[in-house]
């Protein structure tokens, strides 16, 4: 029996819309929609916390003061000062206050359009029972942001009917150790959270319940202000208390061999091919690595392997250039075959993220003990294709979470994969077809009738193949271009403006 979808009720999208009509106002003011999200942030935390601090049972003061009373209060003219000093101020506090303050700095020059913005926040009660009342509106901004083609922002977020479908498809338990390495907003985190707590078991101990409270779920995220509204989400939707250890890790996730592992990785590496961080080579050198390489994905494809305890299970988005490109992505699908079970790829349309023309696909694999005979841990890949029998979403028509339902009741969650069943748009590929494919080529599509060994190849297949490799460099090279610049601006340096000189 397949666990029942969610049942937490939608976001306050009247809410979420006000906030973000604000949002148009501010480009006036050169305020991009990033930067804008950044500053609800950082002001609704201010505001949770007073709410916390004034409630008249089991009051808590997170952050030492009431900063948002002094704020709040503070005539119009001085409450930008009022609040850049504020902000001066919690970027040392260690945790989660250190990370949603560090680097933060407001963005909102107009006294008048500040003010206004702190009255629409105060309009909101944010620390209410309801724990996703307030995480469902920031997720609504956050998605409102990923939608913007004006911002860029949308290797950040991973639609969150997809994350959900995955989710139930993994069933996060109580024992479960979960790692996020590239987790942008923090949906993976947030949507195990919760599947946990609407499938909570009897008879959970008191050592369980504290590690779910800190220790069972982690993730890094390699830029600054994501990390930060990633942070926000988990303390709205009550992960973690503002004044908690973080579980947001800033930094590159393929710098350094793992050193905590994980029963469960979940996560959506970024799309852009190239390393941001490495040198002349763009490669990684690390000894648990099976090839060097500057592929972003097939690096993080090497991390979530090592990531992984034995009998470790992992469901990553990777987009199809990894599933059939040559040298290094030969050598890790075969590697990746052998060392792991790969069991499950679910082809998605494209369209589904919000990357345009990008074409992804979720692998599920787990990872067992090694074979003493030698053999792959791999038996049978079953391919479910939700690609090539539908047409693809557009941004009026986005893929939502009755459109994944089939696939979960495919995969059959918790069931053995013996059960499964062949179909129209589910079936299996035995290990040994697939390394005799040329180059291990893994960019599979079920045929129909399904008796076809493989789906014909389209006559446009390799350009279509090239396409991709381009968008990807220029998506990599813009992305690379949006780090500089973030990193430059506090010494109020703008790559594309030198570059106009």
């Amino acid at each position: 029996m397949n666990p029942p979808a969610s049942s937490h009720p939608g976001p306050d999208q009247d809410l979420a819309k006000v906030l973000w009509s604000f949002a148009d106002v501010l480009r006036e003011e050169g305020v991009s929609g990033t930067e804008y999200v950044e500053q609800l942030a950082c002001l609704i935390l201010l505001k949770l916390a007073h709410e916390q601090s004034q409630r008249p049972l089991n009051p808590v003061d997170v952050i030492g003061y009431d900063a948002w009373g002094e704020i709040r209060w503070t005539d119009s003219q001085s409450q930008l000062l009022r609040y850049e000093k504020t902000l001066d101020r919690l970027a040392d506090r260690p945790g989660n206050l250190g990370l949603l303050f560090r680097k933060a700095q407001n963005r909102v020059p107009d006294p008048a359009k500040l003010s206004r913005l702190i009255d629409l926040v105060d309009l909101y009660h944010w620390s209410g029972d309801d724990r996703t009342g307030r995480g469902a509106v920031f997720e609504a901004l956050l998605a409102r942001l990923t939608a913007d083609p004006k911002t860029g922002a949308g290797q950040f977020f991973t639609p969150r009917p997809l994350v959900e479908a995955i989710v139930q498809c993994v069933q996060p338990g109580v024992d479960d150790t979960i790692i996020d390495p590239a987790c942008g907003t923090g949906g993976f985190l947030i949507k195990s959270f919760e599947y946990l707590v609407d499938h909570f078991p009897p008879g959970v101990t008191p050592t369980q319940r504290a590690r779910l409270n800190e220790g069972a779920f982690s993730g890094t995220e390699l830029v600054d202000a994501t990390a930060r509204l990633a942070t926000m989400n988990l303390v709205l939707h009550g992960m973690t208390r503002a004044d908690a250890h973080s579980c947001i890790a800033v930094g590159d996730a393929l710098a350094q061999p793992p050193t905590r592992h994980a029963t469960l990785v979940l996560t959506t590496p970024p799309f852009g091919r190239r390393s941001m961080i490495t040198g002349d080579a763009y490669a990684y050198y690390r000894p648990d690595f099976w090839a060097e390489t500057g592929n972003r994905q097939l690096n993080f494809l090497q991390h979530v392997h090592s990531l992984l305890q034995i009998n470790g299970r992992a469901a990553v988005v990777v987009p199809d250039n990894v599933l059939f490109e040559g040298g290094a992505g030969e050598q890790v699908r075969r590697r990746l075959l052998d060392a792991c079970d790969v069991h499950t790829l679910f082809r998605l349309p494209a369209g589904v993220f919000y990357a345009t023309g990008v074409k992804t696909n979720v692998l599920f694999f787990d990872k067992p003990a090694p074979q003493l005979d030698g053999r792959p841990s791999t038996k049978q890949l079953w391919v479910y294709d939700l690609r090539s029998h539908r047409p693809a979403p557009t941004k009026t028509g986005t893929l939502g979470s009755s459109d994944y339902e089939d696939f979960v009741s495919a995969y059959r969650p918790g069931r053995p994969r013996s059960e499964r069943v062949k179909s129209r748009l589910f079936r299996s590929f035995s290990v040994e077809d697939l390394l005799a494919r040329d180059r291990i080529n893994l960019d599979l599509q079920v045929a129909d009738p399904p008796d076809e060994p493989f789906a014909p190849v389209e006559p446009e297949a390799d350009l279509h193949h090239m396409a991709q490799e381009i968008a990807s460099e220029l998506r990599s090279a813009l992305e690379e271009l949006t780090a500089l610049t973030e990193a430059l601006r506090p010494y109020g340096v703008c790559p594309d403006q030198d570059s106009a000189k």
